[in-house]
C-alpha cells in the first residue's frame, strides 16, 4: 500500500471509531436512563404489602479531613433524612480544625448508636481517603453502604431514593450524579458545573453498555454482600480514584451488576474549587484514575477515548499546514456537540442557566481533556487534601 492510502485509511478509521464510540455511549445512556426510570417506578420491594417494615439497615459512610466550613451544610441535609434503620459513620482523618468537635455535636443530636465517629491519628496511605474508607466500612453494620463526602449536601429523600435502585438482588452497586454549586460568576465556576455533569454523562453511558469503570464516590451505594463477593474492601487495588477501582473490581470479579441513577431525588451537591490550579489537580486525579486503572478493560477504554479526543484537538493546530486532517477535528467537535446536548437534556436543571456559555464547551471541554491527558502521561503529580498521592 502507498503512504497516501494508509493516510486515507487512518483519517477514515479515526472518524469511524470516534463517532461510533460516542454513538454507542449515547445508546448506553438511553438504556441506563430507561432502566433507572423503571426501577424507580417499582421501588425497593415491588409487590410487597408492607415495604416500610422490610427496609434494610443502611450505613452512611463519610470521611472527614478539616471540613469545618462544609460540615454545617452536610449536617443539615443529613438531619432531614427519613429512614427507619440507619447509622452514620464519620471517619475523622487527622483533622486539625474544629471538625472533631462539630462531629461530636452532631452525634449528640441523635439516639445513641446512630452515629459512630472513628478517629484516625495516623494514616499510612498510600491513598489516604481509601484507607479511611476501609476503616469506616469495617465498622459498618448495615446491609447497604452509602457513601458521600463531608463537603457535600444530599437531597431530603437521598437514602430512600438510592436504596430504591438496589431492589434487584443482582445489582451490587449504583452510582449517582454529583453536581457543583456555584453562586459566583466567571468561567472557572461555570465550567466546573458543566464538567461534573458531562463526566457523569460518560459514566452513565458506560454503565448502560455494561462496561462501568468509574463513578462519583461521594454518591454511591454498595450492597455489602457484593463487597464480600469480591473478597472485601481490602481487595480493591490501591488507586488515586478508589471509587473507580471498586467499581472495576466488582464488574470483573463478581456477577453483580452496576447501575446509574438519574432522578433529582438523588442529585448530590458539592462545592467548587476557587482556582484553576485546585480544579485541575482534582480533574487530573480523576483522569489519572482512568488512564492508569488497575482494570485492563477500564484502562483501555479510557485511554482510547482520551487519546482520540486529544488527536482531534491537536489536529486543529496543524490544520493550516495539513488541511487534510480536518476529519479528525470535525468528528471530535461533532461528538462534543452531541454530548453537550445530551448533558443539558438530562441534567440541565442542575446547571447554571447560562445558555450561550454552553456553546463554548463544544471546543473547551475536549481541549481541557487533552491538557489533562498530556499531564497524565507526563506523570504530573497530584495531591489530595494537600498531601501528595503515592498511589499513582
Amino acid at each position: 500500500m502507498t503512504i497516501q492510502l494508509w493516510y486515507g485509511l487512518f483519517r477514515l478509521g479515526f472518524a469511524l471509531v470516534f463517532i461510533g464510540l460516542h454513538i454507542a455511549l449515547m445508546i448506553g445512556l438511553v438504556v441506563a436512563w430507561r432502566r433507572d426510570t423503571r426501577t424507580c417506578a417499582q421501588g425497593f420491594f415491588p409487590n410487597r404489602p408492607d415495604p416500610q417494615a422490610l427496609l434494610p439497615k443502611v450505613s452512611v459512610i463519610i470521611p472527614v479531613h478539616n471540613e469545618q466550613l462544609c460540615l454545617p451544610g452536610l449536617f443539615q441535609s443529613l438531619s432531614v433524612q427519613e429512614y427507619p434503620d440507619l447509622e452514620f459513620i464519620f471517619i475523622d482523618d487527622r483533622s486539625s480544625d474544629a471538625s472533631p468537635g462539630m462531629l461530636g455535636g452532631f452525634a449528640a443530636a441523635f439516639p445513641q448508636g446512630t452515629v459512630q465517629i472513628i478517629t484516625l491519628h495516623e494514616n499510612p496511605g498510600p491513598n489516604y481517603k481509601q484507607y479511611a474508607l476501609g476503616r469506616g466500612i469495617a465498622a459498618a453494620s448495615g446491609e447497604f453502604l452509602l457513601f458521600t463526602d463531608a463537603d457535600c449536601e444530599v437531597p431530603p429523600q437521598w437514602i430512600r431514593s438510592m436504596l430504591a435502585r438496589m431492589g434487584d438482588p443482582q445489582v451490587g452497586l449504583t452510582i449517582g450524579p454529583v453536581f457543583k454549586r456555584s453562586q459566583e460568576s466567571g468561567f472557572l465556576y461555570l465550567y466546573q458545573c458543566f464538567d461534573h455533569a458531562i463526566r457523569y454523562m460518560y459514566l452513565a453511558g458506560s454503565t448502560g453498555l455494561g462496561a462501568a469503570g468509574g463513578g462519583f464516590g461521594n454518591n454511591l451505594i454498595l450492597r455489602k454482600e457484593a463487597l464480600r463477593a469480591i473478597g472485601g474492601y481490602a481487595m480493591v487495588p490501591v488507586s488515586p480514584t478508589e471509587d473507580a477501582a471498586l467499581i472495576s473490581r466488582l464488574r470483573t470479579c463478581s456477577t453483580y451488576q452496576v447501575r446509574s441513577a438519574f432522578g433529582k431525588e438523588v442529585f448530590v451537591i458539592t462545592g467548587v474549587e476557587h482556582s484553576w490550579e485546585d480544579f485541575t489537580n482534582q480533574a487530573l486525579r480523576w483522569n489519572n484514575g482512568g488512564l492508569f486503572s488497575p482494570d485492563p478493560a477500564t484502562r483501555f477504554n479510557f485511554r482510547l477515548l482520551m487519546i482520540t479526543i486529544s488527536l482531534g484537538i491537536l489536529a486543529l493546530f496543524v490544520l493550516p499546514f495539513i488541511p487534510s486532517l480536518w476529519p479528525l477535528s470535525a468528528v471530535v467537535l461533532l461528538a462534543m456537540t452531541m454530548n453537550t446536548v445530551a448533558t443539558l437534556g438530562l441534567f440541565g436543571s442542575a446547571l447554571p442557566h447560562q445558555k450561550a456559555f454552553y456553546l463554548i464547551q463544544v471546543v473547551f471541554t475536549p481541549l481541557y481533556f487533552t491538557v489533562l491527558t498530556i499531564l497524565g502521561f507526563g506523570k504530573f503529580k497530584v495531591t489530595w487534601k494537600g498531601s501528595a498521592l503515592k498511589a499513582q
